[in-house]
């Protein structure tokens, strides 16, 4: 036999060898993850319920719950979200406990240690019991039906894929018994990560002494109340208070030019960033959610649409769900359909049969930092030193040793400083009124970090038939401080801003949040909290329109809530295109969700055909903006071309105006801020922002940083996308990305990545547009926060309603709900969205029964 045939025959043999081996553990990986997925059609025995349940599935997976009892429907409720999405629940609890790292090892440890230092779960330890009885009961069945669940699958193999992917390398891993704790502990991380003004507050504080105070004023302008209209105008609502000032200021501050309070600033940044986002991060997390009067719809019933603008996920933040009884009663009151969080129950946002509600981040300030003045374990306060609070805390690491951290805390609460172990030896003595071995330390006062009754708010809402139980409701809901939109089939429309926002008093001459405050001064204290009756509300407003879209409640600074809206360019659009027919159809209200209009365009673009262009090079590309429409479309086209020059213009300009002066960890992001600190920077050719501190002895001015802008925009996309500018399409660049949270990094094997990842797609939209595909200047194009789903009630015909998901209704990756949702989602489409017993029983594909037994499956 000849070496040729030899070695080809040698080839066939490994060749057969790795594709049996290929098929084997394409098997093993198919077997594994087909066993979690769960039963939905036949009947289940599950322990501890009263009567049959049924559960009813439409096309996409979403479930429609029927029981007689409130405890029945509680407890299917758990049971079937823990079917569908069991370990994003376990991930959660994890995080919201600061126990990550006994699931994933040792990349979770620093997230344990700050939410350990923060205390989430301990607050919800200590909120469960302030609950309404209804509310305990109703959690207690939910974690019941949870734990039934668990009990029947007791492997963990057999629960998700990801613990088997996870076992690989961390086994011996246990489920635990799900508690009530973990459910309300999820509502501290929703808060976390919807919470007021932080980046801000820390971002001027590491500025003083690095850029002038005007500077500073002029990157952070005020809300332009005149261009871009409140929520609620002086006719909708005035303040009960309006001869109280909204703040005094007094004092002279903090030293925050001082080095050792820069260090502990800085560390602080790091502290906050170590927490991963769970529902989204920056400026491009809020939302849009209007209402439209019966008078201005084409249906003559109010119209109310949705879409919460937040991270992007595998599986989507949000699980679909309807809870009904098939008697409504005060003993069981639920007949409600909408979006839930996997592991919380009830719907936090939908409809029932009378109203329908939205929510939108108002985004007060509830957050502020004090710097303290250590010494030894004492701290500063009110001109003695007083003991720090301290606790150990025991971080358990999947396959390594257990760590052990001290928590320090204040009266005005943790110390996030202490985190990052640098901290602690970067504090070089300094004196203090006459005291040596001096330090400074960060700690963060927070509204969330008190016991609150947000859980008691949403089955509130749950249930109200009317503006006054949904305002009776809203006053429960603490943290974190939304936007609440209404609409009922009475023919009403409304609003109500809740929240827990504290008073106190700004620091020097600016107002409350501004900067960080003295600690060691009882007079920036919290005062208590706004009272509820004197937070904005308003019942069918004159014009007829409710429009939020986190922009400014009322020009009034009565109560102070915050100088740090999202200043308005996508509020203003809405409106505008709402107000732009006499009458708003449902489809109209769909349409304008995927809106992609760029509020600054207008502006921006006349200032940059001024710019004198010695280049042909640059200047191809400058053409494609003379007759830019001001879209950011997908697909080809000449306005899709435009839309990718002028957002990497917007990116090159964000970075050469504001980066070299910013602090390194906290670099410009681009969003709406900035539209406005640019717009008005425009017409000062010579600020300080303007000038580039790289180039010493050079004085830049406006013009040079927009020709800079320009050309470098072009030199940038000639690499990524050829010569060619009319070939530019924006949604090259413009990409969102779903991504598993634990198994999606580049540290997990490419086989299991493209298992569990939903993939990468071409998106219209924007930053601070009303289809808020955001991104950030520091980080690219990529998309960072999107609409988590889209809705839209239609309160003549609730049937006729309309809603999709962002992904699916399962976490299961070999489930066909996986990310059925992701095509329509990603393409402006929505589905049927049924709730009436009729028209949910003509959508069911599949209908599980539970009955009372054991837990087994038949």
């Amino acid at each position: 036999m000849s070496l040729v045939r030899k070695v080809r025959r040698t080839l066939v043999v490994v060749l057969a060898l790795v594709l049996v081996t290929a098929v084997v553990l394409a098997g093993v990986v198919i077997g594994q993850g087909r066993r979690p997925l769960p039963q939905t059609s036949g009947t289940i025995e599950l322990a501890g319920l009263d009567g049959k349940v049924e559960v009813l599935r439409d096309a996409q997976g979403v479930p429609h719950v029927y029981a007689d009892t409130t405890g029945d429907l509680m407890r299917a409720q758990g049971y079937v979200q823990a079917q569908d999405r069991f370990f994003e629940m376990d991930l959660r609890r994890h995080i919201t406990a600061g126990r990550l790292a006994e699931l994933v090892g040792e990349p979770g440890v620093e997230t344990d240690k700050v939410v350990r230092t923060m205390g989430w779960r301990r607050v919800a330890e200590a909120e469960l019991p302030t609950l309404d009885p209804r509310t305990r009961q109703a959690l207690s069945a939910y974690t019941a039906g949870v734990n039934a669940w668990i009990d029947e699958h007791g492997s963990t193999a057999s629960m998700a894929l990801e613990y088997t992917v996870l076992d690989l390398t961390l086994p011996e891993y246990q489920v635990e018994h799900w508690t009530s704790v973990d459910s309300l502990a999820w509502l501290k991380a929703m808060a976390w990560d919807l919470r007021g003004n932080y980046d801000g507050e820390l971002t001027r504080a590491l500025l003083q002494g690095r850029v002038s105070d005007a500077m500073i004023e002029d990157l952070y302008p005020a809300y332009p109340t005149r261009e871009h209209a409140p929520i609620l105008s002086g006719s909708d609502w005035r303040p009960s208070t309006q001869e109280r000032p909204a703040f005094t200021t007094k004092g002279e501050g903090v030293p925050l030019r001082a080095s050792q309070a820069r260090t502990a600033m800085t560390e602080t940044v790091a502290a906050i960033d170590a927490v991963p986002p769970l529902l989204g991060h920056g400026e491009g997390v809020g939302s849009n959610a209007w209402a439209v009067s019966a008078e201005r719809s084409t249906t003559g019933k109010p119209l109310l649409a949705n879409d919460p603008h937040l991270g992007v996920t595998q599986p989507g933040i949000w699980y679909q769900m309807g809870l009904h009884c098939r008697e409504v009663s005060d003993a069981c009151p639920f007949d409600v359909s909408g979006y839930t969080f996997a592991g919380v129950p009830g719907v936090v946002i939908g409809h029932n049969r009378d109203i329908a509600w939205g929510l939108t981040n108002l985004g007060p300030d509830v957050t502020d930092f004090y710097l303290k003045q250590i010494t030894d374990d004492r701290y500063l306060r009110k001109g003695r030193l007083v003991p720090l609070e301290t606790r150990v805390e025991r971080i358990r690491v999947a396959g390594g040793k257990t760590q052990r951290i001290t928590v320090r805390s204040t009266g005005h609460g943790p110390i996030l400083s202490d985190v990052v172990p640098t901290v602690a030896e970067a504090g070089e003595e300094v004196e203090v009124e006459g005291r040596s071995t001096q330090s400074y330390a960060v700690s963060l006062a927070w509204t969330a970090l008190e016991p609150g009754r947000t859980a008691d708010a949403i089955f509130g809402l749950n249930t109200a038939s009317n503006f006054d139980e949904f305002r009776a409701a809203a006053q429960d809901f603490a943290v974190p401080s939304q936007n609440l939109v209404y609409a009922d089939t009475a023919g009403h429309i409304g609003y109500q801003a809740p929240g827990r926002v504290p008073i106190r008093q700004g620091v020097g001459d600016h107002p409350p949040g501004w900067l960080p405050a003295p600690g060691w001064d009882e007079t920036y204290d919290w005062t208590g909290y706004v009272p509820f009756e004197d937070l904005p509300w308003t019942l069918d407003p004159k014009e007829g329109l409710v429009v939020t879209a986190n922009q400014q409640v009322t020009a009034s600074t009565t109560p102070f809530l915050t100088t740090e809206w999202d200043h308005g360019y996508r509020s203003q659009r809405i409106h505008d295109l709402l107000l732009s027919e006499e009458r708003v159809s449902p489809d109209k209200m769909a349409r304008v969700q995927l809106d992609t209009h760029h509020g600054l365009a207008p502006v921006l673009v006349d200032r940059l055909l001024e710019i004198d262009l010695d280049d042909d090079f640059t200047e191809d590309a400058r053409d494609l903006l003379r007759d830019w429409d001001d879209s950011q479309p997908s697909g080809g086209g000449s306005h899709a071309a435009a839309a990718m020059y002028f957002n990497a213009v917007w990116q090159q300009l964000v970075r050469l105006t504001f980066d070299d002066d910013l602090p390194a960890e906290l670099p410009a992001s681009g969003e709406s801020v900035y539209w406005t600190a640019i717009e008005q920077l425009l017409d000062k050719p010579r600020s300080g922002w303007w000038d580039d501190r790289t180039t010493p002895g050079v004085l830049e001015g406006r013009d040079e940083i927009l020709r800079r802008a320009l050309v470098d925009a072009r030199l940038e996309l000639t690499r990524e996308l050829g010569k060619d500018p009319t070939t530019w399409r924006w949604d090259q660049l413009h990409r969102v990305t779903f991504r598993h949270q634990v198994l999606g990094g580049d540290d997990v094997p490419g086989p299991v990545r493209r298992l569990v990842n939903g993939g990468s797609h071409p998106v219209a939209g924007g930053t601070s547009t009303v289809n808020a595909m955001a991104w950030t200047a520091p980080q690219g194009f990529g998309v960072t926060n999107a609409p988590s789903m889209r809705m839209v009630v239609d309160l003549g015909d609730l049937d006729a309603s309309r809603w999709v998901n962002q992904t699916g209704a399962s976490g299961h990756p070999f489930s066909d709900h996986y990310d059925d949702q992701t095509q329509a989602w990603l393409a402006g489409e929505t589905y049927r969205w049924p709730s009436t017993r009729r028209a949910v029983e003509e959508s069911t594909e599949e209908t599980l029964t539970l009955v009372p037994g054991s837990t087994r499956r038949q």
